[in-house]
């Protein structure tokens, strides 16, 4: 099961660190999410962090800097809408309903799909899915390992994301932080 960290909206003095962190803790991949900051303050970040951490960033706001920075890939949802012109790289969807799931699972190395759970760090931002749902969607193998679980996401939550076959977990509340890296065991643990 892959573990995924998504980054606060903003930019920080300590995303330098965290996103280092979460990375040598065992997180796989680092979704750079940045809306409230300007694409030169998402440069200005990423020329701090080396090159191998880089290469475990997907880009969601301003994809000129997967060019710029040699990232991972590309995310694509309400602010970046398509992929560029050409683009053969690393990419990944968010998904809202799972009929989008159905849709775009071909196209894309992974989904996300949320709110599976009551979100953590979006304000009222409640789960779509009720438990009946998820495991008819599992049983019919539309929940396999091209879908990644989004919002509300624990540690605790894991075993029962693999229960559904889901392919991974994305967290923000629940990891990105200085107190969450520094406090975090072997995320392999966890897989």
């Amino acid at each position: 099961m892959r573990i995924i960290a998504l980054t606060t909206p903003k930019v920080t003095d300590d995303d330098a660190y965290i996103i280092k962190g979460l990375l040598d803790k065992g997180v796989d991949v680092i979704h750079f999410r940045k809306p409230l900051s300007s694409v030169d303050e998402c440069r200005a970040l990423l020329s701090t962090i080396d090159e191998d951490y880089r290469a475990r960033i997907i880009v969601h706001d301003y994809s000129e800097l997967y060019y710029e920075f040699s990232l991972k890939g590309i995310h694509v949802n309400r602010s970046v809408t398509r992929l560029p012109d050409g683009y053969d790289g690393f990419r990944s969807r968010s998904c809202h309903t799972f009929d989008e799931v159905v849709r775009y699972k071909s196209d894309y190395d992974y989904l996300f799909i949320s709110p599976i759970f009551d979100s953590i760090s979006k304000v009222g931002y409640r789960s779509g899915f009720d438990e009946g749902e998820l495991q008819r969607l599992s049983k019919e193998g539309v929940i396999d390992d091209r879908v990644i679980a989004l919002g509300g996401v624990t540690f605790d939550k894991i075993a029962y994301l693999k229960s559904l076959h889901f392919g991974g977990a994305a967290m923000l509340g629940a990891l990105y932080c200085v107190d969450a890296v520094d406090g975090l065991d072997d995320i392999n643990r966890y897989r």
